[in-house]
């Protein structure tokens, strides 16, 4: 009997384990979504993944755990960032054609209000300390609003801001801006700049992600296409390394200590952090051309891309679990 138990400990042992980063789990079709699919945002609580269709003008409201659309938000103007509020129920769409910003009940979609920034309202992110909604837009700033979409104030800007991420345990926000080829830090208490960054040489710098803990910021140039690692206490860059092409999102995984960056060249860059200077590219995940916007929830541990349609093929959210 014990000889047996060895030789079946032996055999689990010698049984090869899954060594992929990202697992496809399912696909959900959105089959009479036309164009481009930007920006997304994941209500946890009621499973509800918000997707921007940009080119569909439209936002589509799916649910999940059914693997469905449930909903479809109309006659909005192209569409790019969108964030959702769960404490007081808001839906938040910046639309890049009228450059506005637009507040939706989150239980009847019905729109509450519109405020307008100007032009090219972009990417959008909360600051649950200061209870802040910050929308970067025009040719250079970030708009301060509060929840119930009243304009505050602003960050300005000398380029259109596109990725931004806020500190959660400080006053910091880190900005892409691409036309002025570097990152640029501002202090969310003065609403000022407080340094410039450069990207060593790669430009097009669209994406972003923060490690805080490790004080480590993400950015993916795609001109050439490289993952650029900067230091947050000193803005030098720690690594650079190649990355999938045309890409316009970048996440980072805590929990798995991951770099996930989604480009419209067809793939996803998974990079593994060996120490906090150097990471290492431990897969590329096919997916389809012009997949290049993904969200990922660090609660479920996935990772939504979004795929738009391709001849036949419908657009579609492809959803990764992270292994």
């Amino acid at each position: 009997m014990r000889l047996l138990l060895i030789l079946f400990i032996l055999a689990e042992i010698a049984i090869p384990q899954s060594t992929e980063p990202l697992r496809l789990q399912k696909t959900i079709p959105l089959p009479d979504v036309q164009g481009r699919i930007d920006h997304m945002f994941l209500d946890v609580t009621k499973s509800r993944l918000f997707v921007a269709a940009l080119g569909n003008n439209t936002v589509e409201v799916i649910d999940i755990s059914q693997g469905k659309r449930i909903h479809t938000i109309a006659g909005l103007r192209e569409p790019q960032g969108v964030l959702y509020l769960a404490d007081v129920n808001r839906l938040y769409v910046a639309n890049r054609d009228d450059g506005t910003l637009r507040l939706f009940d989150g239980a009847s979609y019905e729109l509450l209000k519109t405020i307008s920034l100007g032009e090219n309202a972009d990417n959008i992110r909360f600051d649950a300390q200061r209870k802040h909604v910050y929308v970067g837009y025009g040719s250079g700033a970030l708009a301060v609003v509060n929840e119930d979409g009243t304009k505050v104030g602003s960050i300005k800007l000398d380029a259109h801001p596109e990725s931004f991420q806020l500190e959660k345990n400080g006053p910091r926000v880190f900005v892409n801006l691409p036309k002025s080829r570097k990152v640029t830090v501002a202090d969310l208490t003065t609403g000022s700049v407080i340094a410039t960054w450069g990207t060593g040489a790669a430009f097009s710098n669209y994406p972003m992600a923060l490690d805080e803990d490790d004080h480590r910021l993400f950015i993916v140039c795609r001109l050439p296409a490289r993952l650029v690692v900067l230091d947050t206490r000193t803005g030098k860059v720690v690594e650079k390394l190649p990355v999938v092409g045309d890409s316009d999102d970048v996440f980072y995984d805590r929990a798995r200590k991951r770099v996930y960056a989604t480009g419209g060249e067809g793939g996803i860059s998974v990079f593994q952090q060996q120490d906090l200077d150097h990471y290492t590219q431990i897969a590329q995940v096919p997916t389809i051309k012009g997949a290049r916007t993904s969200f990922f929830s660090p609660d479920l541990s996935e990772l939504f891309v979004a795929a738009r349609r391709d001849g036949s093929e419908p657009a579609a959210i492809r959803v990764y679990s992270a292994q």
